[in-house]
């Protein structure tokens, strides 16, 4: 039986883990990716600091970290949030996590008032694109603003 529950500091580890081997894994070791987010050791203090971010972790049923989703604020002004770190383990893919951990996503985003939700990814990473696609978001040519992350290289737009 697989949890899902808000991020908390005994997550950090263990999600830094996962992103970090799950980029590698595709090439994405490099900058312009979430491989060298400052943020990715502590990512609890990140989610926590603001109450219009949040993240949330799938455990299994031992408690293991499966992975997990989170949105932050990207544009406030035209009310757009940035879906963030959406990435599992190796050991928890095909089970229909990615669309639980997205739609929690954008069920918060939408009760913080959020209208858009935005993303930033890269076309080595076709099944995260098929997700995304297949739960409604739409490819637009470009980033709305300057791309934290440059090495993306897709970019997608839901209304929330």
């Amino acid at each position: 039986m697989t949890e899902i529950r808000k991020i908390t500091a005994n997550d950090d580890a263990a999600l830094k883990t996962i992103i970090q081997s799950s980029l590698k894994a595709y090439g994405l070791d490099i900058p312009g990716t979430a491989y060298f987010d400052p943020e990715l050791g502590k990512m609890s203090r990140f989610y926590d600091a603001k109450e219009y971010r949040d993240y949330f972790v799938a455990l299994s049923g031992e408690g293991e970290v499966y992975g997990g989703s989170g949105f932050a604020e990207y544009d406030l002004d035209n009310k757009v949030v940035e879906l963030q770190k959406v990435y599992l383990s190796e050991a928890s893919r095909g089970q229909g996590l990615s669309y639980q951990l997205i739609e929690l996503a954008m069920n918060g985003a939408r009760d913080a008032g959020y209208k858009k939700l935005y993303i930033e990814t890269h076309h080595k990473l076709e099944s995260a694109i098929h997700v995304y696609e297949k739960l409604g978001f739409r490819p637009i040519n470009g980033p709305l603003k300057a791309a934290q992350h440059n090495a993306c290289d897709r970019f997608f737009i839901l209304d929330l």
